[in-house]
């Protein structure tokens, strides 16, 4: 049986996601440490460029995708809304919203997998 790509994509958004959750709370531990730059995650799209799926071509008229390479994961210094007098450039409001936003994003890749799970359950037994 060939592994479900559902599965590997899901995991890779997990852990993009926990990552980031990361960065967000090493950028809230320093919001007052003078001159420490506020850091994000490169877009999870990034990430998706870059996991080779195949697509399965079942009729000779399928077009083939084509690749674009993306580039992996990366760390970088995030564009903030305000910068302190002494450097400081982590903004809380900011950073409790992209908080929200991994949470929301983490909620529904767990509820995406649980669907597929059920289903492909149900596809077991009958």
């Amino acid at each position: 049986m060939q592994t479900l790509a559902l599965f590997a994509l899901a995991s890779r958004q997990a852990n993009w996601l926990d990552a980031r959750e990361a960065t967000i709370a090493s950028n809230v531990a320093n919001a007052n440490t003078p001159g420490y730059e506020a850091r994000d995650l490169a877009p999870f799209d990034s990430v998706l460029s870059n996991m080779q799926l195949s697509l399965a071509a079942t009729s000779p008229g399928h077009i083939q995708p084509v690749s674009d390479g993306g580039e992996s994961v990366k760390v970088k210094p995030q564009e903030s809304w305000d910068v302190v007098y002494s450097g400081n450039s982590v903004n809380l409001e900011q950073e409790m919203m992209k908080a929200g936003d991994v949470g929301a994003a983490h909620s529904l890749n767990i509820n995406i997998v649980r669907a597929f799970h059920q289903m492909l359950m149900s596809a077991v037994k009958n």
